[in-house]
């Protein structure tokens, strides 16, 4: 995985660029010449590391709520998520999803075979079979959907699983 410097940057964090230059430059921190060749190199940095030289020697100002702007661009768009922790209640819900993709696809499947036969045979219109396969198996998937869906009184998400 490359490192941030090596990663490319984006509009957003060269907009971000930008207004610390900006910010600097009201400040008196930069000339008027000085800006116009920085926000001319902001413009076109390609990677972290080029927006990291056009603001090195800069403070970075702070926002609103006292925090550091963003570090500029403390994670770039372009970084992996954070790991996200394995829960009981994100299982159950992968776990569902495929079971409700592998029921939907059997019982097309049990339909689309149920009208091949209904229209190839000559025994005229037989019972809608499919329905033994999709009923027992939807009750069952149905049940567990609720369940999941199960809030404690409160209307909150149940204590320990989310």
């Amino acid at each position: 995985m490359a490192s941030r410097s090596d990663m490319r940057a984006g509009d957003e964090d060269r907009e971000r660029a930008t207004e610390i230059l900006q910010e600097a430059h009201g400040d008196g921190r930069l000339s008027h010449d000085e800006l116009m060749e920085r926000l001319e190199s902001a413009y076109t940095a390609r990677t972290f590391h080029d927006l990291d030289r056009v603001i090195d020697d800069l403070p970075i100002p702070r926002r609103a709520g006292g925090q550091l702007a963003d570090q500029i661009m403390q994670r770039p768009r372009s970084a992996p998520a954070p790991a996200r922790r394995l829960t009981a209640r994100r299982v159950a819900r992968v776990f569902l999803n495929v079971n409700w993709w592998v029921y939907g696809t059997t019982v097309a499947l049990s339909v689309v075979i149920w009208l091949l036969v209904l229209v190839v045979s000559s025994y005229g219109v037989q019972h809608l079979w499919p329905l033994w396969v999709a009923g027992p198996w939807g009750v069952v998937l149905g049940a567990g959907e609720l369940a999941y869906r199960r809030r404690w009184p409160g209307g909150g998400p149940r204590p320990g699983v989310d």
